[in-house]
């Protein structure tokens, strides 16, 4: 088992409502409404099983933490607070509505909004600093404090309570520091990420599990005032199941699959949705036809350039039968998958190259008031999603996609800012905060 992560951001507080800036200042409390989505929280972690809990010491993280628990029942250990979840330092700032700020600090609250790294303060006691390398230094001193607590090694549950700044840079940490990677990922209030840390070669192996799930609370986070793209990988088929690599090889869902696919049906059945794509393999086409029964008037457009990675030669094989005949490749595809040619097969550059135009393609002509749905494959969203989230090719296995499991991304109002994974690989709808879905092959 890997060591898993669960990052809390704090419960909706008295600043948030007001929209005012909160920053490291204890100033605001959790507003009832806070401690109501706490509370569902914890009921959707009531059987998960958790060996250590740490939370920022700020009054509204700590009445999150508090209610979370107390909602999940059962036996936890208490709770660690730790300075190193504190919240991005904004001194000056603190209190200011947004409005406030738009107006009195116009230039700085633009940096802050499209180069945040870049922006620069001044504390009242007159001294310069830039808040959010700041925060990221503080992030880069709590993972590794947090490792050493709990090595990767071990198979310890890990509930990390925080705040939106600290919490993003905490993910960004654990992915490398991926570029701009600040405003390319969302953390709504109460929302749930689960990292999962592996041992590696040159540190933790770590995978997103999910991203900003706040399905306790609605099917997905609010949508903004530009298009959304709902992204959703294919159920799942016998040789997923099986561990089987199937590639472009035309494997149809499973009865499972088709239980899967209905699942994100129903979840997805009051999303307006204005049109939809998918590869033209049947198992995405039947997933995504299942969910556009809920949806009859949409529109569903296939394109080849979303059909899963070609494996060439492994097509068909399980990993047992790869091993006997592609041993030190197949070691090398799961250690560094950048490198790797598949036999008579496609690199993942290829399939990078295909997916991520694609993808393009289809953002590129919506309208800011559609959301649009896309049905793919492993490899194919997987290598979408590591171009929005600033990784590369040699990061693929950071990002899961359960088979039925749905993604948000919405675009960016301002041109010039990255499109934001709102939420990732949501599986809730098949009746656990765990990605439960089969491990098979790609």
């Amino acid at each position: 088992m890997p060591l898993r992560l669960l990052l809390v951001r704090h419960g909706l507080s008295s600043f948030n409502k007001e929209r005012r800036i909160q920053g490291r200042d204890d100033l605001s409390n959790l507003s009832e409404e806070g401690h109501e989505q706490a509370r569902a929280l914890g009921r959707s972690l009531q059987d998960v099983s958790i060996q250590a809990i740490y939370s920022s010491p700020l009054q509204r993280a700590a009445a999150t933490t508090a209610s979370l628990l107390e909602a999940k029942g059962g036996q936890t250990p208490g709770p660690v607070f730790d300075d190193g979840l504190l919240e991005v330092d904004l001194e000056p700032w603190s209190g200011q509505t947004i409005d406030e700020l738009k107006q009195g600090s116009t230039e700085a609250y633009k940096i802050w909004k499209q180069r945040p790294m870049e922006l620069e303060l001044q504390r009242r006691d007159g001294s310069s600093y830039k808040p959010l390398p700041e925060l990221m230094e503080q992030a880069r001193g709590f993972i590794s404090n947090l490792l050493e607590r709990h090595p990767a090694n071990g198979n310890d549950t890990v509930l990390v309570v925080a705040h939106n700044a600290i919490l993003r840079c905490l993910m960004l940490v654990l992915l490398g520091e991926p570029d701009h990677g600040f405003r390319r990922l969302r953390v709504d209030n109460t929302s749930l990420s689960i990292f999962n840390l592996r041992p590696g070669e040159n540190g933790p192996q770590v995978q997103i599990e999910c991203l900003n799930s706040t399905t306790h609370l609605q099917p997905l986070p609010e949508k903004g005032k530009n298009a959304r793209l709902i992204l959703v990988r294919h159920g799942e088929t016998d040789w997923n199941k099986a561990g089987r690599f199937q590639g472009q090889i035309d494997i149809p869902l499973n009865e499972n699959g088709r239980r899967q696919a209905a699942a994100a049906r129903d979840f997805l059945k009051d999303i307006p949705i204005d049109r939809a794509w998918s590869s033209t393999l049947s198992r995405p086409t039947e997933t995504a036809q299942i969910i556009l029964e809920a949806h009859p008037d949409v529109p569903l457009t296939q394109i080849d350039g979303l059909v899963e990675i070609g494996h060439g030669l492994w097509e068909g094989k399980l990993e047992s039968e790869i091993r006997d005949g592609w041993s030190e490749l197949l070691d090398t595809w799961k250690r560094a998958p950048e490198t790797v040619q598949m036999p008579e097969g496609e690199t993942i550059q290829d399939v990078w190259a295909r997916s991520v135009r694609s993808w393009g393609e289809i953002a590129g002509e919506l309208k800011p008031e559609e959301t649009v749905l896309v049905v793919a494959h492993d490899a194919v969203n997987k290598t979408i999603l590591c171009d929005l989230l600033g990784l590369t090719p040699a990061d693929i296995w950071a990002v899961k996609q359960g088979n039925g499991g749905v993604t948000v991304v919405d675009i960016a109002a301002d041109p010039g800012q990255p499109a934001v994974v709102t939420c990732l690989n949501l599986t809730s709808h098949f009746g656990s905060v765990i990605d439960r879905t089969a491990a098979g092959a790609l």
